[in-house]
């Protein structure tokens, strides 16, 4: 008879306490992985944009280099907001260059890469002034030089890969003519003053 409760025990169904802890285990897993696919999904989310942006810049670059120029199209001129004044190398005493700058666009698509890389630009056009001595650059073909070299450096700087023969700005020659799918097809200057 003992054998026979013993049987009875075994086979009698678990109690609601053992049920309710397998519940809770079972809900306690549930939230968890609800909780982290949550967080995944968020930080997920927040990476998209800053991908999209860094791929808006990437379409905004190839679409100014693939893009054909419409001869035909009247060309767009941006004006930076500010003369740039720079101190000129030295020769016998100190000079300085005060010149108002413009630059010449084949059209209107190229003007948001200038607003978006004008800092840089700034910067870059600045080193290439500061590098200057007044007595080269104060003569007409000098100062038509001193153009085709920032026309240069400011394409190098909104689309690099446009540079020739993968040079720098400052160590290779300024072309006569810029190239036909440059961003940048001129630079010119409303005022040009050495002091």
């Amino acid at each position: 008879m003992a054998d026979a409760k013993k049987a009875e025990v075994e086979a009698a169904p678990p109690t609601p306490k053992a049920k309710s802890k397998w519940i809770l285990i079972i809900i306690i897993g549930i939230a968890c992985l609800a909780l982290g696919g949550g967080g995944a999904f968020f930080l997920v989310k927040k990476q998209a944009p800053a991908a999209a942006e860094d791929g808006a810049d990437a379409t905004a670059r190839e679409a100014v280099k693939k893009k054909k120029v419409d001869t035909a199209a009247p060309p767009v001129f941006y004006k930076f907001d500010k003369p740039f004044t720079v101190k000129l190398q030295t020769e016998q005493q100190e000079a300085y260059l005060q010149a108002e700058v413009q630059l010449k666009l084949p059209d209107a698509q190229g003007m948001e890469l200038i607003k978006q890389y004008e800092p840089e630009l700034k910067h870059h056009i600045t080193l290439a002034m500061m590098g200057k001595k007044a007595s080269v650059i104060g003569t007409a073909e000098g100062m038509q030089k001193l153009a085709n070299e920032l026309r240069d450096v400011a394409n190098s700087v909104i689309a690099p890969t446009s540079s020739p023969k993968g040079k720098p700005a400052a160590e290779k020659e300024a072309a006569a003519t810029p190239e036909a799918d440059a961003p940048v097809q001129s630079v010119l200057f409303s005022s040009f003053i050495i002091q």
